[in-house]
Order: structure tokens, then C-alpha cells, then sequence
């Protein structure tokens, strides 16, 4: 199946009540044990890049291994932009053919956000936008805001309304990176979801633990973003076969067991936020 556009996973998401996993892609054996996952579970998913992680590939070259390895699967999946820090890495992504996509000028002052997250809805035209309201702690790939701030629902109708976003990626609690202290402010997500015009975005779920990201649905949480889960069990099956092995000269043995390490953590996540998944 082709590349579907963000909108499709989202409708298809909240029609049948379902949260799509959203996981960061850098290399083809990632994107195959995502891709593994996704057909043994058969959940709409969005697979993303952010502009940190396509500096060895560029995005074209993430949209042909994605779109490549998707020709036979039937489930839909959207490329999404992770983490457009910029105006630029939109229009990147948007010249790659990316079907949906992130601002995050979550860090810039409130007027400043709505402003540039406008800019990026005009960019995007009819491409599904993610922007981000608050500012979500923890750094990723040594990214993120160096003080994390919870989103006000005072000002999540006003937001979206002035930007235009299809979905609001929300600080309640949650953490960039793995942060396995990281709890979900489920009284201040209620409030939230509660004024909110459209569907919620967690991000930092790889610190989350099962039952906080089993409740996500109840609070009209479209998408769940796991990035540090999958890479820790892609490097460290690599670390696991030199120790096992200092001679070991197999790339292809050890890629295909990281392929199969990354598609089982991609699967328990989407069961964990997803109880009634087949």
C-alpha cells in the first residue's frame, strides 16, 4: 500500500477508538522491524524522521525506504516530520513527499508559537499538522526545551484555532527520551482533552509504563510517540553480539536480530496503548 496521508491514520484512528504509535525511523533494519510490527498487529501507524536523524540519509532518501518497504504491507502508514524545529526542515520534509507533519515551536513565546505554527499550516496546505502547545521536558538526540512547561487548557481552544493544527502535541507529564519516572498528569490531560478542538499527541511514551499508556485513549490521544525504546533495542543487540562474539564478522546475522529486537518492541508498545488490537 502506498504512503497514506496523516489525516487517513487519524480518522481511521478515532473512528474505531484506536491510539497509532508513532516511531522514529534512521535506517532501513528500523524501519523494517517497525514495519514487521505493524502487519502482525494491523493498527494505522505513523512511521517519522526528525531532522536530527536524516542527517546521513536526508529525507528523500527516508521517504523511498519507508514508501519501498510499505508496497506490500496493508496497513495504513503515514510519514510524518517529527520535531520541525524550523520552517525550513517543513518545507524539507514537504519536498520529500512527507504525508504529514510536526511544528515545534513550542519553546518560542506564546505569540510567537501561534505565529510560526500558522506559518507552517500555510506551508503544509492540505498535509496533516502536529503543533505543540507547553513545552515537553527531556532532551532527545540532545534536543529539547531546556525547561519544560505543562500546556495550559486556557489556551489549547484559542491555540488551535488561531493555528489551524490537526493535532495538539500536549506537556502533561510526559517526558522526551526515556524517562521511566515520567507519570501522565491524567486530571490536567482530562481539562485539556475537554477543550480541545482536536485529537491529542503524547509524546515520550518509551518512559511511560503500561497502564498509563492504556488509558490514553480514554482522554482522545490519537498518536504516541516512541522513539528511545526501539534504538536502545537496535544498539544493543549490536553490543549483545561482540560481547557474545569479539570476532563476529556476520553483519547480515546480527542486522536481521536487530530487525526482530526492534519489531518486538514496536508490537508490545502498540498492545500496550491498544488492549484490543488482534
Amino acid at each position: 500500500m502506498p504512503l497514506v496521508s496523516g489525516h487517513d491514520v487519524i480518522a481511521e484512528c478515532t473512528s474505531r477508538g484506536l491510539v497509532a504509535g508513532a516511531f522514529n525511523t534512521t535506517n532501513l533494519e528500523t524501519t523494517m522491524g517497525i514495519v514487521a510490527a505493524i502487519e502482525r498487529v494491523g493498527v494505522p501507524t505513523f512511521i517519522q524522521c526528525a531532522p536530527t536523524n536524516a542527517v546521513l540519509s536526508g529525507f528523500e532518501y527516508i521517504h523511498d525506504m519507508v514508501s519501498r518497504r510499505l508496497a506490500d504491507c496493508e496497513v495504513p502508514v503515514a510519514l510524518h516530520l517529527d520535531h520541525g524545529k524550523s520552517l525550513s526542515a517543513v518545507e524539507d520534509a514537504l519536498a520529500a513527499k512527507f504525508t504529514s507533519i510536526m511544528i515545534d515551536a513550542s519553546e518560542e513565546p506564546y505569540d510567537e508559537n501561534v505565529a510560526t505554527s500558522a506559518r507552517a499550516r500555510e506551508l503544509c496546505g492540505p498535509v496533516a499538522l502536529e503543533a505543540e502547545l507547553g513545552s515537553i521536558g527531556g532532551k532527545e538526540d540532545e534536543v529539547g526545551a531546556d525547561l519544560a512547561a505543562s500546556t495550559d487548557p486556557a489556551q489549547v481552544a484559542a491555540f488551535v484555532e488561531a493555528v489551524g493544527c490537526d493535532m495538539l502535541a500536549v506537556s502533561v507529564g510526559n517526558v522526551h527520551g526515556y524517562a521511566p519516572d515520567a507519570r501522565i498528569d491524567f486530571e490536567l490531560l482530562g481539562r485539556v482533552r475537554d477543550v480541545s478542538p482536536v485529537p491529542l499527541v503524547i509524546h515520550g511514551g518509551s518512559g511511560l509504563p503500561a497502564d498509563q499508556l492504556g488509558r490514553l485513549h480514554e482522554f482522545d490521544v490519537v498518536k504516541v510517540n516512541i522513539a528511545s525504546d526501539l534504538r536502545n533495542a537496535y544498539i544493543r543487540t549490536f553490543g549483545e553480539a561482540y560481547r557474545a562474539n569479539p570476532d563476529e564478522v556476520s553483519l547480515i546475522r546480527v542486522s536481521k536480530d536487530a530487525v526482530a529486537a526492534v519489531a518486538d518492541v514496536v508490537e508490545r508498545r502498540i498492545r500496550m496503548f491498544n488492549p484490543s488490537a488482534r
